[in-house]
């Protein structure tokens, strides 16, 4: 990987993509059937199988931000600020130094640790105990610029993309939370890169729901693996590949909570798509390209979230700086696009719902802002609660 790619990702945060086009291919095996459009006239459904949103706590709570420090006007480190959870409003807190470019972060299921990419030429995972905000150490990603990491719900293992060679690494994690040396390391060599891909790029690397299966989104081959972890060595199988068409670019993928789907975010072609997932073979099955309602052109779609209960999903369009609101229908299987509204800050990089999904935060990268939105329990509206909140080089806001 060249630096000039390193650069392009961190400062555009997009390549050059094609208009947005009408249909995706399937996955290369069969698996469930695929899923279908909203009609207009659907109305939103919250499966008997999704769960409910966790109690709202009171009080305020912590609030993880990450930067890339290694940029003109960027941050130092990983910043801890607090929200109020009834207003949304954000106040500053303290900077935890000595962290490079941690651009992504992720909490472990037990609430103690946060770990964060350091992206860089030479990636590593770095770990921070949360309690006294001590760092319990990093190790090398085994590639360039790690963009996206997560940990797998039985808090054993430490799962991380690396954007610059299109590789994903796992990680042991002990008792304490720090980080083992790397359990393994796979390359994505094929397919062939995509239309104005010069190669595999890694963007995610998430547990699929049935916890067995790891799903690992690659921007630069058109293609979404499916590895089966095996959870007393770390290693990896892969088992299934689903393609979207050639230049799409697909980013990022979030399931529903009812588990048998996802929703996959095309940053190139500037597209969503509904995918059915298989939770015995892991095999996920990508239906048609849906708009992002932002118009022609490409707007470099970001992040989906979906609300806890599953009544509702949200995107995030950098280039429109809007979020797009959908209404989630059939138990899961069809999004109905509803609006978009303005994000109140320019690049939004990176989305997320507080934990009872009341509120929605956005890190908007080139604004060097957080906008934080009131979420409507019945119309899954976003309403902005005061002034975005002022942090450098925004591009990871996680409400812990």
């Amino acid at each position: 990987m060249g630096r000039g790619d390193w650069s392009r990702r961190r400062f555009v945060g997009a390549l050059t993509g094609t208009a947005a086009v009408t249909v995706l291919s399937s996955c290369d095996d069969a698996g469930p059937e695929a899923p279908q459009a909203a009609s207009p006239e659907a109305g939103p459904d919250t499966a008997a199988t999704s769960p409910s949103p966790s109690p709202t706590p009171s009080g305020p709570r912590p609030l993880a931000l990450g930067t890339y420090t290694s940029v003109e006007d960027g941050g130092t480190g990983i910043s801890f600020a607090t929200y109020d959870t009834e207003t949304g409003e954000v106040t500053g807190g303290s900077t935890l130094t000595g962290v490079g470019d941690p651009s992504y972060l992720a909490l472990h299921p037990d609430g103690r640790t946060l770990y964060a990419v350091n992206e860089r030429e030479k990636g590593a995972v770095t770990a921070v105990r949360l309690s006294d905000r001590e760092v319990l150490g990093s190790r090398s990603s085994g590639g360039g610029a790690p963009c996206h990491l997560s940990v797998h719900p039985g808090g054993r293992w430490l799962l991380s993309a690396n954007y610059g060679d299109g590789s994903v690494a796992v990680h042991p994690l002990d008792a304490s939370g720090a980080i083992g040396e790397r359990a393994d390391l796979v390359t994505h060599s094929t397919p062939e890169p995509g239309p104005g891909q010069e190669g595999p790029h890694a963007h995610q690397f998430v547990t699929g729901p049935d916890g067995g299966h790891l799903l690992a989104v690659d921007l630069g081959t058109d293609t979404v693996y499916t590895y089966r972890l095996d959870e007393r060595t770390g290693k990896l199988t892969e088992v299934a590949r689903a393609h979207t068409r050639p230049g799409a670019g697909p980013r990022h993928l979030t399931f529903h909570p009812g588990g048998r789907y996802a929703y996959l975010a095309n940053e190139v072609d500037n597209t969503v798509a509904v995918c059915a997932y298989d939770a015995d073979t892991g095999r996920l099955t990508i239906g048609e390209a849906q708009s992002t309602g932002t118009g022609p052109g490409t707007s470099y779609p970001a992040q989906l979230v979906v609300t806890p209960d599953g009544g509702y999903a949200y995107l995030a369009n950098r280039g429109h700086n809007s979020l797009t609101r959908y209404a989630v229908e059939a138990g899961g299987a069809r999004l109905r696009l509803l609006d978009t509204v303005p994000v109140a800050g320019d690049f939004p990089r990176q989305i997320a719902l507080s934990p009872d999904g009341t509120l929605l935060f956005a890190a908007n990268q080139r604004s060097g802002t957080v906008s934080v939105f009131r979420v409507d329990a019945d119309s899954g509206r976003l309403r902005l609660a005061g002034r975005p909140f002022a942090s450098p080089v925004a591009v990871c806001a996680l409400p812990l």
